[in-house]
């Protein structure tokens, strides 16, 4: 039998590359409630490996809405495209803050999918914004 489990050093080269924030969402794991959690951008069960430029960190909340998904619905064309790759795309291209960066805007096809599918725009991810960034804490760094 294999071990699945990723290593505790991998797992710590995951965390430092993303500077402890979710690459989807931005949060910042320092004010969460929960652990994030290295997920495999391919997941496993559609041929991903363990591999580091396969793994991303992400908050609770990004990870289980992204679960095992790849793709979705751009929700202004209808069109079936790739979620956001954090290892192959940049986030600037494809997201953005609006004015007061409670909120992530889609600015391409697969932007605005992934907004939709992994629900980057959650409530309570919105509140936690306001309220850090009117103490100088959000967006990160």
């Amino acid at each position: 039998m294999t071990d699945n489990k990723l290593s505790l050093q991998l797992k710590q080269e995951v965390r430092s590359r993303a500077k402890s924030c979710c690459e989807y969402c931005y949060s910042q794991e320092k004010f969460a409630t929960h652990t994030f959690s290295v997920e495999h951008i391919q997941p496993l069960s559609k041929g991903g490996d363990r591999k580091l430029d396969n793994l991303a960190l992400s908050c609770q909340g990004c990870n289980n809405y992204k679960y095992n998904k790849t793709e979705g619905k751009d929700p202004m064309t209808g069109a079936t495209v790739d979620l956001y790759h954090p290892r192959q795309q940049n986030w600037q291209e494809h997201l953005s803050w609006n004015q007061d960066y409670t909120l992530i805007i889609g600015l391409t096809p697969i932007g605005r999918a992934t907004v939709e599918i992994l629900r980057l725009n959650r409530e309570g991810l919105v509140n936690l914004r306001r309220i850090l960034y009117a103490m100088g804490e959000h967006p990160p760094v």
